[in-house]
């Protein structure tokens, strides 16, 4: 009796854990899902949200948000006829004006028209404090003096400034929800049909997938009411790409693995089981290593790339959740039909061909040092050019399409070549208010200085330079009020740039170290070497170095970008390290397994290859087509960090993990995981040093 019990048992197991786990999940999701659809009202985009927390733009900023009328909105009303303004036009340019005035409550009342030399230009400073710090009422007042202010006859009228700047940008970061979505969704869904070939077994992980992202939004809006993390446009559109991005990279592995134990066993319960075992610690550890890095983003000064860290790590932590728990569960449920009609039946052998990655793994093989030089002098020659990348963007080149703010300060700064258009915001204590003017009045290159409101010990000075916007005078002039204002703060868009690029420049010098570390201590523990981690991450940030060049030799003369994001290098480098070596871990796994089974190293590189290759260069793909789709979107600073990420990892799965590290691993044989194990010879007659079980014939089918 208690024979014929045991199978009933076991039986019984298999059908109730998947249920349970799909009643989990259910359970999941109506907890979250109040808080998921919550993540939009915490997002914000100002200058705050960006800004280094311990600059002075930023102090300007939070100090302004706490004098009379909150945040200031600052517009500037263009008039321009490219034959000169006539009377009539004045008349009209003043009466727009006074409608504005009549309108709404701007700080001084109707301003006066500021001329140009050559007559062709009028402009109009407009500044209210109706909004407050409310983005939607800021927007609501810039669109309606946009619709105040109209061109008629050949007059054209612009609103700019920072009030309309921050508009404009408002407009793209609120399209990287849908859009960014529904494109990352169609891309991942087609490249998923080319590599399943499948009508079905597609639909599950980009259905887990969206799951997951769902789920990410709720924990992103839980970080954000319980600490206090910043919730930017930028850091949740990289995480939603995140959870589409690695979470197919882990279903392809594990689907991969999945059909090879179908196979070999005859129930998918069972089979699941062992793929889950025989994939889990490198999904775990590549997850880990991913994790890992984007926390050390936690170290940056700059708001942005902080409170991206924790965002990228709830994504990619949700979804290697969904995969290993929800995924498992539906394709066990769905048994062998999801793969229809390339379904894998127990007992049978993969189809036997030569594939394209077994071609590299000889090449690669047969003359291992000499690929490794050839990679070496490629990957160095591409990083050359870098030296070539434009430098820092402006603000109003960091618009793929210029929009009207844009257009409008490029009319200025035609119209007053030699004066600044865009005020410098200088606090200072109330008490001394007086002698502030008076030393700013004295600073060269100062054209102008108002004194603005004041509340709370503090006083308000708006600057104007004698120079144009972000040039190197206006620069030499903020760091010459910086230097002879103590006690004040100095901030504004341009000293924003300044402190953008300032800030950067440390935080690189912070965070790629403790990337570095954090990667390399947990390789060390996953492979049991030093050698190893070193080649891998030594090959990665070759990758980030080549990819930076490659985006050099593309920015200005191909896409016709006009500046480089300061934050371009920071971030790309901490992805690239974390996604790329998510890579090498796959490889470097299964080149472990086969070592341990017996196989000499050579022939385990070799090996590892061949069986990894087609499921890791698919990863690959879905991956660099996930953040390509950054490049859809409006700002610069998204399309040149979605080009470096998406070519770094094309190189990395095509160049360096293909040819490179399997050259290395060829190359330095036992050598590679010195002080492990595995670095020693075995003796004669004396098996593999650790207990596996058998080595496993490779699916050739050239699908995961």
């Amino acid at each position: 009796m208690t024979v014929g019990k045991t199978p009933t048992k076991g039986v019984g197991r298999r059908r109730a854990v998947p249920w349970a786990l799909l009643g989990l999940w259910v359970a999941v999701l109506a907890l979250v899902g109040p808080f998921a659809a919550k993540l939009a009202d915490v997002q914000h985009d100002r200058a705050t949200d960006y800004l280094p927390s311990s600059a002075d733009s930023t102090q300007v900023a939070r100090i302004q948000d706490a004098l009379p009328g909150g945040e200031s909105t600052e517009m500037v009303i263009v008039y321009h006829r490219d034959g000169g303004l006539s009377a009539e036009d004045r008349r009209v340019a003043a009466g727009q004006v006074g409608k504005v005035a009549a309108a709404h409550e701007l700080v001084g009342g109707a301003p006066e028209g500021i001329p140009s030399d050559d007559g062709t230009t009028l402009m109009y400073p407009v500044v209210s404090n109706e909004p407050g710090h409310d983005e939607k009422l800021r927007d609501a007042l810039v669109e309606d003096v946009r619709g105040i202010a109209r061109g008629q006859d050949g007059l054209s009228v612009e609103v700019g400034g920072t009030g309309a700047l921050g508009t404009d940008a408002g407009k793209v970061y609120d399209s990287l929800g849908g859009p960014l979505l529904y494109t990352t969704v169609a891309v991942v869904a087609l490249l998923l049909i080319l590599i399943y070939r499948s009508p079905v077994l597609w639909l599950v992980p980009l259905v887990v997938a969206g799951i997951a992202d769902y789920l990410s939004m709720g924990v992103a809006y839980g970080l954000n009411q319980a600490f206090g993390t910043t919730v930017t446009g930028q850091s949740s559109g990289v995480m939603t790409i995140l959870v589409f991005g690695a979470g197919t990279d882990y279903a392809l592995l594990l689907v991969s693995r999945y059909r090879e134990e179908l196979r070999r066993i005859e129930r998918p319960y069972e089979a699941m089981v062992a793929a889950l075992r025989g994939c889990g610690p490198a999904v775990l550890a590549s997850s880990g290593t991913v994790a890992a890095g984007l926390l050390c983003l936690l170290a940056a000064d700059l708001n942005s790339s902080r409170g991206m860290g924790p965002l990228g790590t709830v994504g990619v932590l949700c979804a290697l959740i969904a995969m290993l728990t929800l995924l498992p569960a539906v394709l066990v449920l769905l048994g062998r039909r999801v793969f229809w009609p390339l379904v894998p039946a127990y007992g049978s052998e993969p189809a036997q061909r030569r594939s394209l990655f077994a071609a590299m793994g000889d090449s690669a093989g047969r003359r291992p040092l000499t690929v490794l030089a050839t990679g070496a002098v490629l990957l160095g020659a591409l990083a050359l050019g870098t030296l070539n990348l434009p430098g820092p963007v402006k603000q109003e080149d960091s618009f793929v399409t210029k929009p009207e703010s844009v257009t409008a300060m490029e009319t200025l700064a035609r119209a007053y070549p030699e004066r600044g258009t865009q005020p410098i915001d200088v606090i200072t204590p109330a008490d001394r208010v007086d002698r502030t003017l008076a030393t700013i009045r004295g600073t060269r290159g100062v054209e102008s200085a108002e004194k603005g409101r004041t509340a709370d010990g503090w006083a308000e000075v708006s600057v104007i330079a004698k120079d144009t916007p972000q040039s190197a005078g206006e620069t030499a002039t903020i760091k010459s009020l910086r230097s002879q204002l103590k006690g004040s703060y100095v901030g504004g868009d341009s000293a924003e740039q300044i402190d953008l690029e300032d800030t950067n420049s440390r935080d690189i010098k912070i965070v790629v170290p403790l990337v570095l570390v954090s990667v390399l201590l947990i390789l060390f523990v996953l492979l049991r070497s030093l050698v190893a981690p070193l080649v891998l991450v030594a090959a990665v940030v070759a990758v980030w170095g080549a990819a930076l060049g490659i985006g050099g030799l593309v920015f200005g003369p191909v896409l016709g970008l006009k500046g480089t994001d300061p934050g371009l290098g920071l971030l790309s480098f901490v992805f690239l390290v974390a996604l790329g070596v998510d890579y090498g871990i796959f490889l470097m796994h299964r080149m472990r397994e086969e070592s341990l089974a017996g196989a000499e190293p050579a022939a385990a590189a070799l090996t590892a290859l061949r069986s990894t290759g087609a499921v890791i260069a698919s990863a690959g793909l879905v991956l660099a087509a996930t953040f390509a789709v950054l490049m859809n979107m409006g700002l610069v600073q998204l399309v040149e960090l979605g080009f470096v990420i998406a070519v770094g990892v094309l190189l990395d799965t095509f160049l360096v993990r293909t040819y490179l590290v399997t050259s290395a691993s060829v190359a330095l044989r036992r050598k590679m995981w010195w002080p492990g194990g595995l670095s020693r010879e075995p003796a004669r007659g004396a098996g593999p040093s650790e207990p596996t079980e058998p080595p496993r014939q490779p699916e050739q089918v050239g699908t995961p």
